[in-house]
């Protein structure tokens, strides 16, 4: 059911980091825990305050020793002892409140991350068909697990860590003026360079870690692609070009991830200097005011830890640059996927036959992928209640896309298509495809038992019911010779069944659900001959009195079809039974002879 462009890389496009949209974007997640965010905010607060006030009191507490020791009545023990039992109480205080306030704070991490995994799980299953057709699966894997996984892991390793730093360097900086403002000037001087660094720095690293999370997507998309076909690969000896392509890519992975670590791991290092300077310059200071008998030296050695204090969370707000901008590039990735166009809604007013008999007619439909290339144009058709149709014709021609019209996986851009008189397009998407029963050349098993899988399309299906729509579907006797019958497990694979069993199995879903219309696309491609005429009769029995569109390669299996389409470029050529078009010796039988088609032997 490919369109154009199905294996088309579809990357996003190169742009700057919008930390301001892309921010407020998350923060919305987090509306849902609006109390637990004020208590984070509070307990940090309280958390910050208690701990900035622990310098001050220890100053008090060397005052008090130094007046001591150098006065006629020697060190008060009594009073350093109280002022040690504050700052201890004051710093116990300050870790209670951190634990409680970092415990909360992952829990609502957490459950903002699960709602984001939730809203893209929702979005997934309202993209149209069109968007999966032009991105490798690989790509769209990689945003679904790696890059929602990255923002959780920067959110988790920054949010309360970023948070305690903005409040402790507020705090902590309205200390230091409290002490003195001379030199909590003297320490401001550092900021600016502090930022400019940060600025100059974080400018370099935004464009790798962006190159860094579109190479991961790329390489991922190539391993999926190899490794689903990795038979393939092996049968057309493409093991070495595949390996190279690896290598390239993984090596492009490489650059982009220690450019992108090596730039924003530049940050703490500078940062850190910076620090030091800041420093040795306020203790010097701090000095030259203590010997002037403008400041105590308790006082000074509170602003020396204040100053180190106001460093360390500078440095830690800018050692984390690097995650944030890693996190917010994963976040632009997941957010591109959540913004993508989505298939138009349903009607708000739905529409449905009163009954449902099969009746479908394609009235005047025209459809192109792109708007420059048409593919159908004014194509017309009525299948009544109980017929087969049959849809023939070159790979190209628009027979699978005339299927894909009916089930709305693409919307027709001209005409309508009715079902028992109503328009499809007024009817729900979920309403119009469980009146349709589909069986593909590409079958598809979920990791689950064989039962569950035959189970899949009709819920509540019991063992009994299970067990006959397999033996409608030639599938019971090789089933109950797995080692454990129905209840064997399969993976998504399929792995230990052959794609012939794997086929039987998706057939027998169909003859469970008991659809109105019966969509078979090449249903019989993977099974043997005598299993094909098994299945050809098991089929007129599900078709009898349903409505079945039966797209094939192979003109002998679609001989019974009360009407064969013959399309060509999105057109109906010829139309007619098997005898007809043959008769006609137009398009069809020119098909027909071309396969030396002979009768099938007759199974009893």
């Amino acid at each position: 059911m490919a369109g154009p462009g199905r294996f088309m890389g579809g990357q996003p496009a190169e742009k700057s980091l919008d930390f301001k949209r892309s921010g407020a974007r998350f923060l919305k997640l987090l509306e849902g825990d609006r109390l637990a965010v004020y208590a984070i905010i509070g307990l940090a607060l309280l958390a910050v305050a208690t701990s900035v006030i622990g310098p001050k009191i220890l100053g008090e507490a060397t005052d008090e020793i130094f007046t001591g020791a150098f006065g006629p009545n020697g060190v008060d023990f009594g009073a350093v002892g109280v002022i040690l039992g504050w700052a201890t109480a004051v710093y116990v205080a300050s870790g209670v409140f951190s634990i409680i306030q970092s415990r909360l704070a992952n829990r609502v991490l957490q459950r903002a991350v699960k709602r984001l995994r939730t809203q893209v799980e929702e979005k997934l299953s309202r993209l149209p068909l069109s968007y999966f057709d032009t991105q490798p699966r690989g790509e769209v894997l990689s945003r679904v697990t790696n890059d929602i996984d990255n923002v959780g892991q920067t959110l988790q390793q920054t949010m309360s860590q970023l948070l305690f730093s903005l409040l402790t360097i507020v705090g902590v900086l309205g200390m230091m003026f409290w002490i003195s403002w001379l030199l909590a000037l003297v320490a401001l001087i550092t900021v600016p360079i502090s930022i400019f660094v940060a600025a100059r720095i974080g400018k370099k690293a935004q464009p790798q870690f962006i190159q860094q999370w579109k190479t991961t997507g790329k390489l991922n998309a190539h391993i999926e692609e190899m490794y689903t076909g990795h038979a393939l690969v092996k049968v057309f000896g493409r093991q070495d070009e595949s390996a190279e392509i690896f290598r390239t890519e993984n090596e492009k992975l490489y650059n982009a991830s220690f450019k992108a670590q090596f730039v924003s791991g530049m940050m703490q290092p500078a940062m850190m200097f910076i620090g030091n300077l800041n420093y040795v310059v306020v203790a010097v200071i701090g000095g030259l005011r203590v010997s002037s008998g403008a400041l105590s030296i308790g006082d000074v050695q509170a602003f020396v830890q204040y100053s180190r204090q106001f460093s360390q969370p500078l440095t830690q707000a800018a050692s984390m640059a690097n995650l944030v901008q890693s996190g917010v590039a994963s976040a632009e990735r997941v957010f591109e996927l959540l913004d993508a166009p989505e298939q138009s809604p349903d009607p708000v007013v739905r529409a449905r036959p009163d009954t449902l008999r099969g009746r479908v007619a394609f009235e005047n439909v025209a459809f192109s992928y792109t708007p420059a290339k048409p593919l159908i144009s004014d194509l017309s058709l009525t299948v009544r209640p109980g017929e087969t149709v049959a849809i023939v014709g070159p790979t190209g021609a628009g027979k699978t896309t005339l299927v894909n019209l009916l089930m709305r996986f693409y919307e027709v851009t001209g005409g309508r298509i009715t079902l028992d008189g109503v328009d499809t397009a007024d009817m729900s998407r979920d309403e119009l495809r469980s009146a349709v029963g589909m069986v593909l050349q590409d079958t598809w098993l979920f990791g689950g038992t064989i039962a569950d899988n035959i189970a899949y399309g009709t819920s509540g299906a019991t063992r009994d019911q299970i067990c006959a729509a397999a033996k409608a579907a030639h599938a019971d006797r090789f089933i109950r010779t797995l080692p454990d019958g129905y209840d064997t497990v399969v993976d998504d694979e399929g792995t230990g069944i052959s794609a012939g069993e794997k086929q039987l199995i998706t057939i027998a879903r169909a003859f469970l659900a008991e659809p109105t219309i019966l969509v078979l696309d090449e249903a019989t491609s993977s099974v043997d001959t005598r299993t094909e005429v098994l299945i050809q009769r098991a089929m007129a029995r599900l078709r009898d009195g349903r409505t079945a569109f039966v797209i094939a390669h192979r003109l002998s299996t679609i001989r019974d079809a009360d009407t064969i389409l013959v399309m060509e470029a999105g057109a109906i050529v010829e139309q007619g039974s098997h005898h007809q078009l043959l008769a006609a010796g137009g398009p069809y039988a020119r098909l027909y002879e071309s396969q030396f088609a002979e009768a099938p032997a007759e199974v009893d």
